[in-house]
C-alpha cells in the first residue's frame, strides 16, 4: 500500500475488485446540472421526459459513470492513482431513486509501465446500465 492508502502497481492482482453503492437523488441531478452545463430536459423537466421513451426524467449517464471514478480514486487501486483512460457503454437509463452499484474489476497489471487495466460496471438492481475499461496510472513502492 501506497501512504496514502492505495494500492501500488506490485500490490495488484488480476481478479482484485470494489465497488461502491449511491442511491441517485434529485439534488444530484440539479447539481451536476449546474457542475456539468448538462441541462437537457430529459434530465431536469418531468413534463418533457414524461413525453420521451424513457417515460420520466433521468439521471446524466456521466453521473452515473463518475461512480465507477469514485470507486478507482478511493477503493481501487485507491488514493495516487491517475486515470488515463475510459470506455463506456451505456446499456440502461438511470433514474431517479436508483440505486447505482459500480464494480471494478483488475483485468491486468503491467508493472514495468504502472498500468493497470480493470473492468468498469455500474448495475441498478442487478441489471447492467454501463460497461467499461478503466486505464489507470498507478503508485509503486519502488
Amino acid at each position: 500500500m501506497n501512504p496514502l492508502g492505495g494500492y501500488n502497481i506490485e500490490d495488484l492482482q488480476p481478479g482484485m475488485s470494489a465497488r461502491v453503492s449511491k442511491t441517485v437523488t434529485e439534488a444530484d441531478v440539479i447539481l451536476f446540472s449546474g457542475i456539468s452545463t448538462d441541462t437537457n430536459p430529459v434530465h431536469l423537466d418531468e413534463e418533457f421526459a414524461k413525453t420521451t421513451s424513457f417515460g420520466g426524467r433521468i439521471a446524466q449517464g456521466m453521473l452515473s459513470a463518475g461512480f465507477i471514478s469514485a470507486v478507482l480514486g478511493n477503493k481501487l487501486p485507491g488514493p495516487g492513482v491517475v486515470y488515463i483512460g475510459q470506455t463506456l457503454k451505456f446499456k440502461a437509463p438511470v433514474f431517479i431513486g436508483d440505486t447505482v452499484t459500480a464494480t471494478v474489476t483488475v483485468r491486468e497489471v503491467i508493472v514495468g509501465k504502472r498500468r493497470c487495466i480493470l473492468d468498469s460496471v455500474c448495475t441498478v438492481d442487478g441489471k447492467v446500465v454501463i460497461e467499461g475499461e478503466s486505464t489507470m496510472y498507478c503508485t509503486t513502492a519502488a
